[in-house]
């Protein structure tokens, strides 16, 4: 093995990584699924669980503890790579990760599943953004646009193959398997990258910044309760939604005031001088908002108005997705190439815009092929911002801080999906009681207490004039979500006018300097 750190794109023809790139980019792709696939699995194991364990008042906080736990540790995770070595930091997210996937399994009440996930959603925190730092730090951005189609092709097969493994593990194996399949595909990724990943080792002298984290944690805990709670467990206006939305915004404050005093912040806020960087944070936040409430109530309104059942609704979203990942590969290879990338916020953005308001244009009597069609025209707009909003952040900021900035992009999108499900759940919901109880009276408010139940076979058990009311008030509630959608996805439009079309690093593929190959020079020849 040779003694010297080489340069990647000095050694080997543009467009030819070494083997082992490859191999820590298998590894890489093995430890995002992991992070993305987890919650799609377990949300079809979850009626089994809940039937075992008991806790049905609990069920949500299985889902909520791990959400928590993800978001608060993300920007967490970034700042521990930047200042102790990647690597190391990458490792450890998988080994708690895997640790509380096992626990998980073994849980005996919903009391230690919840608290088991809590700890599975603080390795996860690490694992995405453990993915985009190292990518980051392998791949100069020129480069690394060839790349995103295999982040969105994983991101696609996540939401596709986790349902359909969930219901599989379930049905033949066992609620437990949906945990305990975490740990072969872990140990995969924890070998090959211990293996082949050598990364240069840091050790930084300066202190964590305790109180960063701690303001960090309370106010991003705070939200996301705000968030998951409001409209469901407590009305909007309630005094424990008031306390806690008053807790997050107080602590967020401080943290922000923080931040510009300490020695070493959690969050850099100069980051935030950058244009770009700023601008990618908004739009991250924006598409994160629209793609997991879009993935939410398809699926719905598929089973509900078309007819669909639970497995084949998954299968139907493939359009959308089917055009993201294609549109992705498109974008990354076009970027890579030209080094230009303005362009796709731009038209994702306008696409977007036209997808949503489609998809709420949405009846009764729309059909498979139509609503495939509009959900097509949407995925081909997620396409062109899934990962170009994470290279042109990367790329917006110095080396040493690529850890934290790839953690601050994943967490507004994080939190963009949590406000999301919030606030299109929250307008759907009330369409949906507002229609029925104008359609068929206190009947169609019993059914609408009951409407999680009521997929396609449950529908057919309706007298027909509810049932018709039903789907009418989801069809109803669908055009209200997506026509918030629309109106939310023009900001995206107006941030991408104003990026910068700064020069990607790494120049031209085949520049020699020192200064474009020194992104790359970190993986030992093997």
């Amino acid at each position: 093995m040779a003694d010297t750190v080489e340069s990647v794109m000095e050694s080997k023809p543009e467009g030819k990584q070494p083997k082992s790139v490859r191999v820590v980019l298998l590894a890489l792709m093995i430890a995002m699924m992991l992070a993305m696939l987890d919650n799609m699995i377990v949300g079809t194991a979850m009626p089994t669980i809940v039937g075992e364990l008991g806790g049905l008042e609990h069920l949500s906080w299985v889902v909520t503890g791990y959400t928590l736990a993800t978001a608060a540790s993300t920007p967490i995770w970034g700042k521990l790579g930047d200042m102790f070595g990647r690597k190391g930091s990458f490792l450890t997210s998988i080994v708690i990760f895997l640790i509380g996937s096992a626990l998980s399994g073994m849980a005996q009440n919903m009391g230690e599943l919840i608290g088991f996930r809590a700890v599975q959603g603080l390795g996860a925190g690490g694992l995405m953004v453990g993915v985009m730092a190292i990518i980051g730090d392998l791949i100069p951005p020129r480069e690394r646009g060839k790349y995103t189609g295999m982040m969105a092709g994983v991101m696609a097969l996540a939401m596709i193959g986790g349902p359909l493994v969930g219901g599989t593990i379930t049905d033949n194996w066992g609620w437990r398997w949906s945990f305990y399949i975490n740990l072969p595909l872990g140990a995969v990724a924890l070998a090959l990258v211990t293996a082949v990943l050598h990364l240069p080792k840091k050790r930084s002298q300066a202190r964590i910044d305790y109180l960063g984290v701690a303001l960090l944690t309370v106010g991003i805990t705070a939200i996301v309760l705000v968030t998951t709670w409001g409209g469901s467990e407590y009305a909007w206006t309630s005094a424990r939604i008031m306390e806690l939305t008053s807790i997050g915004v107080v602590a967020l404050i401080g943290f922000v005031w923080w931040q510009t005093r300490a020695t070493e912040p959690v969050v850099p806020l100069h980051m935030f001088r950058s244009r770009n960087f700023t601008l990618m944070s908004v739009i991250g936040f924006i598409t994160g908002f629209v793609m997991f409430g879009a993935t939410l109530y398809l699926p719905l309104y598929q089973q509900s108005v078309q007819g669909a059942s639970a497995t084949n609704s998954g299968l139907l979203l493939l359009p959308m997705l089917g055009a993201m990942l294609v549109t992705s590969m498109v974008a990354g290879r076009v970027t890579t190439n030209s080094g230009r990338y303005k362009i796709f916020p731009i038209v994702g953005g306008a696409l977007m815009i036209v997808g949503l308001y489609l998809l709420s244009l949405m009846d009764t009597g729309t059909t498979r092929l139509t609503s495939g069609i509009y959900m097509a025209v949407l995925g081909l707009g997620m396409g062109c911002l899934m990962q170009i909003t994470m290279l042109v952040a990367q790329n917006s900021v110095e080396m040493k801080d690529m850890g934290v900035a790839s953690s601050s992009t994943t967490l507004f999108r994080t939190l963009g999906s949590s406000f999301g499900v919030a606030i299109m759940g929250a307008l759907f919901n009330d369409r949906v009681k507002h229609v029925m109880a104008e359609r068929a009276g206190a009947l169609g408010k019993g059914v609408t207490e009951k409407s999680a139940a009521l997929d396609a076979k449950h529908l057919k058990m309706l007298p027909a004039p509810v049932r018709d009311a039903y789907q009418y008030a989801v069809s109803a509630g669908t055009h209200s979500a997506f026509l918030l959608g629309a109106g939310i996805a023009v900001l995206v439009l107006a941030a991408a006018v104003f990026v910068k079309e700064v020069p990607l690093k790494g120049a031209m593929p085949s520049a020699k300097s020192d200064e474009d190959a020194a992104p790359v020079q970190v993986v030992e020849a093997v």
